[in-house]
C-alpha cells in the first residue's frame, strides 16, 4: 500500500517545499489529536479549523496548508467525499507590490557583479519565480530561439518562455566570464546550484544599496514583470503561458492593477526599459556635443 502511495505523491507534481508544509500540517494534527486526520470525523477535524480560524493570532499560511494538506491526504486514499467537505478558502484581494520601470532599472543597475546583475535581470525578464532561477541550468538556454526553459515548475508544469537581446546579450557575457558548471547560477562550488537563501541576499543587498523604499521580494521581480507585460502588450493568454499559471484567473489579478488596453504582439518588458536607458544617454552624448 505505501509503495503505491508512494508512487501517487511522485506523479503529483506537487515540489518538495509543497509536500513538506503538507506534511508538517498533517503532523500537527494527528499529534493534537494523537490519531491520523483519517480516523477523524469530519465535524471534529471542521472544529479543529473553526479554531484555527478564530484564534488571537491566525496564520493564514498554517491554515491553508492544514486544508490544503487535509485534502490532499484524503485524495491519496481515495476520499475526495472527505476533500470536497472541507472549507473553501477565499482568495485574498489584496494586489501585490511592484516597481515600477525606473525602479526596476535602478535595481538592475546596482550590483557590482556581473553575475548579480544577470540573476536579477533574468528573474524579471523571464518572470520566473525564486527556485526557478535557482534549478536552471546552461542546457535551458537557447540563444537561436531566443528562450528558455522553465522544467517543473510550480505544480510540475514545464514550459519555455522567450526573452529579449539585452538579456541575452547579457547571458552570453556572463557565460564567458563566468564559465559555469551544469547550472546556470552556480553555488559556492561549481557544479552545485545557487541555494535560494543566496539569491534572496543578493537582492537584499542590492536594495539597500539602491534608493528603493519597497519592501520587496524575489516574487516582486515576477509581479513586476507581469503587470509591465500586461501594461505593453494586453496578451492576457500570453502572459498565462509564461508565468506558468495553471488557470486563467491566477493571472487575472494583474488586470486589476492594469486595466484594458489594446493587443500587442510578443513583448518583452526589459526591452523598453534599457531602450529608454539608451535615449537618457544619447540624450546627454547629444546636449554635451552642442
Amino acid at each position: 500500500m505505501y509503495q503505491k502511495l508512494e508512487q501517487k505523491v511522485i506523479l503529483s507534481g506537487l515540489s518538495s517545499a509543497t509536500l513538506k508544509s503538507y506534511g508538517r500540517s498533517i503532523a500537527h494534527i494527528s499529534l493534537f489529536f494523537n490519531q491520523i486526520p483519517l480516523e477523524l470525523s469530519d465535524q471534529v477535524i471542521n472544529e479543529y479549523l473553526a479554531e484555527i480560524r478564530s484564534s488571537r493570532n491566525p496564520s493564514e499560511t498554517y491554515f491553508k496548508h492544514a486544508v490544503y494538506g487535509l485534502r490532499y491526504l484524503f485524495r491519496l486514499f481515495g476520499r475526495e467525499d472527505r476533500a470536497i467537505a472541507l472549507p473553501q478558502i477565499a482568495r485574498s484581494n489584496k494586489l501585490p507590490v511592484i516597481l515600477n520601470r525606473k525602479e526596476v532599472f535602478e535595481l538592475l543597475s546596482t550590483p557590482k557583479l556581473l553575475k548579480h546583475r544577470v540573476l536579477l535581470g533574468l528573474t524579471y525578464a523571464a518572470g520566473l519565480r525564486l527556485f526557478e532561477v535557482a534549478a536552471l541550468r546552461i542546457s535551458d538556454l537557447d540563444f537561436e530561439r531566443k528562450t528558455i526553459f522553465v522544467e517543473q515548475g510550480k505544480n510540475g508544469k514545464s514550459r519555455y518562455i522567450p526573452v529579449d537581446e539585452n538579456i541575452l546579450r547579457g547571458l552570453k557575457t556572463y557565460l564567458s566570464a563566468a564559465c559555469p558548471k551544469y547550472f546556470l547560477f552556480n553555488g559556492k562550488s561549481k557544479g552545485d546550484p545557487m541555494s535560494k537563501r543566496g539569491i534572496q541576499f543578493i537582492l537584499k543587498q542590492s536594495l539597500r544599496n539602491s534608493s528603493i523604499q519597497k519592501d520587496i521580494s524575489m516574487h516582486t521581480l515576477r509581479h513586476s514583470y507581469a503587470t509591465h507585460f500586461l501594461e505593453d502588450t494586453a496578451d492576457l493568454f500570453s502572459l498565462k503561458e509564461n508565468l506558468g499559471h495553471a488557470r486563467l484567473d491566477t493571472t487575472l489579478i494583474y488586470v486589476h492593477i492594469v486595466g484594458n488596453l489594446p493587443r500587442h504582439g510578443a513583448y518583452s518588458p526589459l526591452e523598453r526599459i534599457m531602450n529608454q536607458a539608451q535615449e537618457n544617454i544619447n540624450k546627454r552624448v547629444d546636449a554635451v556635443a552642442i
